[in-house]
């Protein structure tokens, strides 16, 4: 039986940095993780953890080859962070990204209604909340001058150990005594109110109209930062709105289990069952 990671599948990868947008005069770059074959490829826009203030598009750099290795392209992005700027500027860079890589789906030998998004961490969080949000004006404020009317619905979304509930973790940081991440809460959302607001959780709860695309929600049942209860909760309220959603605990995982870590013992399941989901919402 093949697998989504069989190693006689595997495709060379041609990786390079790529100017998506400027801001102040700065480039922002997306690192290309290009599978070799003439596709047409899935594509994935990749968005960093990193408690929402650290860490740039070379994060979680292993995951990115594993996918294009089985030909699926991913664009991993840099974005707005504190002490630059606060939220809501990385959703609007993340918005931005990806409409960018839609309307440049056929250069990259994808399709634009194949393009889709993942994260990690806090990364995993945003990743959810764009997807959800494609027009809030907030994150869709940053022209696209080549393609106007291109919007930021994608064809799937994957959260790898998210942080979905930021409000939580912030309370769950301060118990714990943990000042570094109470700071970087701080740092990213200001205060607890828009800590409440931009959570897709909440956002469920409060019955927001959202835009629903097939997800993924994976990480450990011994996560510190995001309770099985929580991840539990936030699939029955993701099907209950309409929502196609699928989750994976893995046994004794805690959280960040396999980042930076490709010999992790849950790296490798847990990429196959990425390259999956990612398979089925595309190339059908």
């Amino acid at each position: 039986m093949s697998t989504a990671l069989d190693a006689d599948a595997r495709r060379d990868v041609r990786i390079e940095d790529v100017e998506y947008q400027r801001q102040g005069g700065r480039p922002l770059l997306a690192r290309i993780y290009r599978p070799s074959g003439p596709g047409p490829f899935p594509a994935a826009l990749q968005v960093h953890g990193g408690a929402w203030v650290n860490k740039d598009r070379t994060d979680n750099d292993f995951m990115a080859k594993a996918l294009a290795a089985n030909g699926i392209l991913v664009a991993s992005i840099d974005f707005r962070m504190p002490p630059e700027a606060p939220y809501p500027a990385s959703l609007a860079d993340i918005n931005l990204a990806t409409r960018w890589l839609k309307a440049n789906a056929g250069e990259f030998r994808c399709r634009a209604e194949w393009v889709g998004s993942f994260g990690t961490s806090s990364g995993g969080h945003q990743a959810l909340l764009a997807a959800m949000r494609p027009e809030d004006p907030r994150y869709n404020e940053l022209w696209l001058p080549d393609a106007p009317a291109i919007d930021a619905r994608v064809a799937f979304v994957i959260s790898g150990w998210g942080v979905l509930d930021p409000l939580l973790r912030y309370e769950l940081a301060k118990q714990a005594g943990n000042a570094e991440l109470v700071k970087n809460h701080h740092e990213f959302w200001g205060d607890a109110a828009t800590m409440e607001e931009a959570n897709p959780p909440r956002i469920l709860a409060r019955g927001e109209k959202v835009e629903l695309p097939p997800a993924l929600v994976f990480g450990g049942d011994c996560d510190e930062w995001v309770p099985v209860e929580l991840m539990r909760k936030f699939v029955a309220d993701y099907r209950r709105a309409g929502g196609e959603v699928e989750l994976e605990l893995y046994a004794g995982a805690n959280h960040g289990f396999m980042t930076g870590k490709p010999e992790a013992p849950y790296a490798a399941p847990a990429l196959e069952r990425m390259c999956a989901f990612i398979r089925k919402h595309t190339t059908g």
